[in-house]
């Protein structure tokens, strides 16, 4: 009997862990900003545009949040001219907030940026991917509900 709950609990494990490594799992996340649709895209007018994913079912009960983005490259931050930028939708109160309106997640498109000094893709994608330049973070006046850096970048040119 022994023996076939060891092998019972085994395949379980097995199978959690193949789940995790393949990503399967990532659909259970509790991830306010989910990474893996996070990103920076270089659009053709050179200009830098974050895209991002929330999940506001994390966000119940809190009803106002703005979106910070920070610009952590003095390189990436001379380019764009801006060291953060805050997002929201709608003036609410003293600044610009964005509405939990429903259960699910929440795709943020942020405005295009121009950029004032030009950057090559490669060393765009480096900054991004690799040396954590850009954060996100998510709050109110109150309490910062959730913090990432943005490790995707896309182009297109």
């Amino acid at each position: 009997m022994e023996a076939k709950i060891r092998i019972y609990a085994m395949i379980v494990i097995i199978f959690a862990v193949a789940l995790t490594i393949t990503g399967c799992g990532q659909v259970f996340s509790n991830e306010l900003i989910v990474n893996r649709y996070a990103d920076a895209l270089l659009t053709k007018n050179n200009e830098l545009q974050f895209r991002f994913r929330i999940n506001n079912e994390i966000l119940e009960g809190h009803q106002l949040y703005k979106v910070k983005v920070t610009i952590h490259d003095a390189k990436l931050a001379a380019a764009i001219g801006k060291h953060e930028i805050v997002y929201g939708d709608g003036q609410v109160l003293n600044g610009e907030y964005i509405e939990v309106k429903s259960k699910s997640e929440k795709y943020i498109f942020m405005d295009p940026i121009p950029l004032k000094r030009d950057l090559h893709i490669h060393e765009l994608h480096d900054m991004i991917e690799n040396n954590h330049a850009v954060s996100i973070e998510v709050y109110n006046n109150k309490q910062v509900f959730g913090r990432a850096y943005l490790t995707n970048f896309s182009s297109e040119l």
